[in-house]
This record gives structure tokens, sequence and C-alpha cells, in this order.
């Protein structure tokens, strides 16, 4: 098994597409760790996957609760370019209040 270099904290953070005049919770996403491909012979990429979950409504779907997102662990850092300007793909959600308000949707998105 490859063990990552470098994860990403637990948490909740913003892809960067996320609207700052739009909802708390618009391309919000909570990171619960990190996957490890438990095969040798997998592509180098896909060895190390982060695991994280929207914080908006996703497909009605009778798994939608108990499914989670992939994505390779190297794009999860990635810069993303878009009309000449720079951006992290994926931001950490630092302010204690916003932290609350989606603590709160995630609840009531996860419950059981």
């Amino acid at each position: 098994m490859k063990f990552p270099s470098r994860a990403p904290e637990t948490g909740f953070y913003y892809h960067y597409k996320h609207d700052l005049l739009g909802k708390v919770n618009n391309y919000a996403y909570e990171v619960l760790g990190v996957g490890i491909h438990t095969e040798e012979e997998c592509r180098p990429e896909d060895a190390n996957m982060i695991v994280y979950r929207p914080l908006y409504p996703i497909l009605e779907n009778p798994y939608a609760k108990k499914s989670f997102f992939l994505r390779p662990s190297e794009m999860f850092f990635d810069i993303v370019i878009k009309e000449d300007a720079s951006f992290l793909r994926f931001t950490k959600i630092t302010d204690a209040k916003v932290i609350a308000e989606l603590e709160a949707i995630r609840n009531e998105l996860y419950s059981e």
C-alpha cells in the first residue's frame, strides 16, 4: 500500500467554484480523510483518494446519505487557472460561524 505524502486536515472546505454571494453551503464539502488503495497494482494516481461529502443536497437516491465523493490526492491540492487567475481547488474553512452553520447543515443532511 502506498500512503500519501500529504493529506488535508479533516473538516470543511470550499471548492473554488463557491459563490461568496450564494448560500453558505454552495460548493461546500466535509473532508473525512484519505482512502488508500489496497492493491499494489493500481494506477499511481489512484493510490490515494481524498474522501469527502457534499454539504448541499444531491440526487434523491436511497444511497445518497451513505455515498462519498473521491478525488485523487494530487488533484485535491491542485491550483486551478481560470480566466487568468489561479485558485486552490479546495480551501479549508476556518471561520467559526461558517463552520457552525455547515455543521448544522451536515447534521440535517446526514442524520438517519
